[in-house]
């Protein structure tokens, strides 16, 4: 348990990380006020086939293609593989005025001012082409420009988003901000998962398959998070091969890795649909990965292809599958439990948030920044996280009823072990006792022959004794083999009229009456004078527990294929303490008793395949239930059943 419970820690803090980075966002870690700045949305663009200078651009009147970002962004010209982009800005008066884009699109990068001077350059050789520029400029009173030169070779290049000029030292907290969030959740998620994965390796009685396929999920999330981000590549752009080569494993990963988890909640799917898309992704991802290698070997050689096979075509069969998934899920749910349905809707939000990014991005050609899909993944997340916390509850209730059972097992084999001894004990007395009474008997009778009356009654009270210590035996012998030796179909109701005639002037003795109220044709097996004792037994206790009169009830009746025989008394009652010591050997609440009479009662039922339970309140009474297999419903029970 000490275990569980450091997993149940691990997994709090990593939801208290990924709720600190819900509620976290750029614009509440500066507690600065925000500054003025200006936002500039458009400038002029040369698409180049054949990549120019400065020196050649500068002097440019003609060619330019003024874009406005309210309107669109203009795609690539076919067989265009840079662009010069001209930004002209206005007066600017801050001490130290920056320049910011958040984002931009190419693999090599270069700023100019005016006047020539290189601000900034980037080259990639890897397959990420997501920049966010912070530059500084010079101060002026007069309008300037900025030259920015991108080259790709794929489709999306340029300026997306608004530039924004204002105050080097205020625009840094936005540039330095920028990835952080991704940071935070996908750290918080790598977290989550390592915990699980040492949960599946010391955990015992846990869904392996379940639990790995849901790990990986997780843990490729967090990847993607850390490594798309655009921190990394600002502030750790020397390991960029290395962030891009985790992205698309982690990418390739997650989509069969989320198949796989639905499958082991809601099984192959009509038709094995899902067990067939899942075995066709784990082919794609192989072969990606493939291609993934030879591409790093050839040095980007082949990344065109790649990026088709990777980013296009891989979106589309991504939109496919959370199609698919979702409406798997919603079906799924109207069908099953609480836990279908928390796994459907929080898989529902994800796959209907990431479907939208999606399509937006295919729809724009892959120039759109994936973003909101994150919160989806928190919602699928944290329906997980309420699914395996319901499941913890029931594991600990399942074992708390484990618990409960095993208690009550051995109670009961402690039980059936005590009775085992004192049943070979019983037997053995009382042979060996029975005899030497026998013989003792026979010469008190003699000697009463030959007394006095005043040694004739002490003679008979002598003999009362042995008769007694004779019964006592008896009860012993019937303890300890309770044998049935003719096992009839009885008539319930006939036996217990029976015994109300034989009972009845000993309860008027007392005071008390006895009423009798049985079911017709209440049949069960077994032996007539066995069933009499036991009923007997019953019905003097209640008897001798009656105080200055009272009622006996005793009712028969069938209730879910067996016979319930009820004797109920106004007597003096018992408490539970006293109730649980019941069939106990040598317990009794009578002053002579050897409580060898309930002993008996509880082994002849128990050898007739009954059942006997007591419920009684001091100064109200005592009920005893004994219920029997009907005649009807069971087959004949075995002629002896002793130990």
């Amino acid at each position: 348990m000490g275990f569980k419970n450091w997993f149940t820690r691990g997994i709090f803090i990593g939801l208290i990380i990924l709720v600190i980075g819900a509620i976290t966002s750029p614009s509440l870690l500066s507690t600065q006020p925000e500054p003025t700045k200006i936002t500039i949305t458009q400038w002029d663009v040369i698409w180049e086939k054949q990549q120019s200078a400065w020196k050649d651009i500068v002097r440019r009147t003609e060619g330019w293609e003024t874009i406005d970002l309210q309107s669109s962004v203009p795609l690539k010209p076919q067989g265009s593989q840079s662009a010069w982009y001209r930004i002209s800005l206005p007066p600017v008066h801050w001490d130290q005025p920056g320049l910011y884009i958040s984002m931009l699109y190419g693999f090599e990068v270069d700023v100019y001012s005016d006047e020539g001077r290189k601000l900034y350059h980037s080259a990639r050789d890897y397959g990420s082409d997501v920049y966010q520029i912070l530059v500084p400029i010079r101060p002026s009173s007069n309008s300037q420009h900025v030259y920015i030169h991108t080259a790709t070779t794929v489709e999306r290049i340029g300026i997306q988003k608004s530039i924004i000029i204002g105050n080097y030292q205020e625009i840094i907290q936005d540039y330095a901000n920028q990835g952080l969030i991704d940071i935070l959740l996908g750290s918080s998620l790598v977290f989550i998962s390592i915990v699980m994965l040492i949960c599946v390796f010391s955990l015992r009685n846990i869904d392996v398959p379940s639990w790995l396929s849901l790990n990986i999920v997780i843990m490729a999330v967090g990847i993607i998070m850390i490594t798309n981000s655009k921190f990394i590549h600002t502030y750790f752009g020397e390991y960029g091969k290395l962030t891009v080569i985790l992205f698309d494993i982690a990418m390739q990963a997650l989509s069969p890795a989320l198949t796989y988890y639905f499958e082991q909640i809601t099984g192959p799917g009509p038709f094995s649909i899902t067990l067939k898309i899942r075995k066709f992704q784990v082919v794609y991802s192989i072969l990606m990965l493939v291609c993934l290698f030879i591409n790093i070997l050839s040095n980007n050689q082949f990344y065109g292809f790649f990026y088709f096979i990777t980013v296009k075509v891989y979106a589309v069969l991504i939109v496919g599958q959370l199609c698919l998934l979702t409406g798997l899920s919603i079906v799924y749910a109207i069908r099953k439990n609480v836990d279908a349905i928390l796994f459907a809707i929080g898989f529902t939000v994800f796959a209907i948030v990431t479907l939208g990014e999606l399509v937006w991005f295919l729809l724009h050609s892959g120039q759109y920044e994936l973003t909101i899909w994150k919160w989806g993944v928190i919602a699928f997340i944290i329906a997980f996280i309420m699914i395996m916390g319901r499941r913890i509850v029931a594991t600990h209730e399942q074992v708390i009823q484990y618990s409960k059972e095993l208690e009550m097992y051995n109670g009961k084999l402690q039980h059936s072990e005590k009775m085992h001894i004192i049943s070979e004990l019983a037997a053995s007395v009382a042979h060996e006792v029975r005899n030497p009474l026998q013989v003792t008997r026979g010469f008190l009778q003699l000697m009463k022959n030959h007394s006095n009356d005043k040694e004739k009654e002490y003679v008979k009270l002598a003999l009362t004794e042995l008769d007694r210590a004779s019964e006592i035996i008896t009860d012993f012998l019937t303890f300890a083999k309770p044998e049935l030796e003719d096992v009839v179909i009885l008539n319930v109701g006939e036996e217990l009229r029976q015994i109300e005639g034989i009972l009845m002037p000993l309860a008027n003795m007392q005071g008390g009456v006895i009423e009798l109220e049985v079911e017709s044709n209440l049949l069960i097996y077994g032996n007539s004078s066995k069933f009499k004792q036991v009923f007997i037994n019953l019905i003097k206790n209640s008897i001798e527990a009656l105080q200055d009169g009272g009622m006996i009830r005793i009712a028969g009746y069938e209730e879910r294929g067996g016979i319930m025989i009820c004797v109920q008394d106004d007597g003096v009652g018992m408490d539970q303490e006293e109730i649980a010591r019941l069939g106990e050997p040598y317990f009794s609440n009578k002053t002579k008793g050897t409580g060898l009479g309930l002993m008996v009662t509880f082994r002849i039922v128990e050898v007739m395949q009954g059942s006997i339970h007591f419920h009684s309140e001091k100064g109200k009474g005592t009920e005893a239930i004994v219920r029997f297999p009907s005649a009807l419903e069971q087959p004949p029970i075995a002629l002896h059943s002793g130990t």
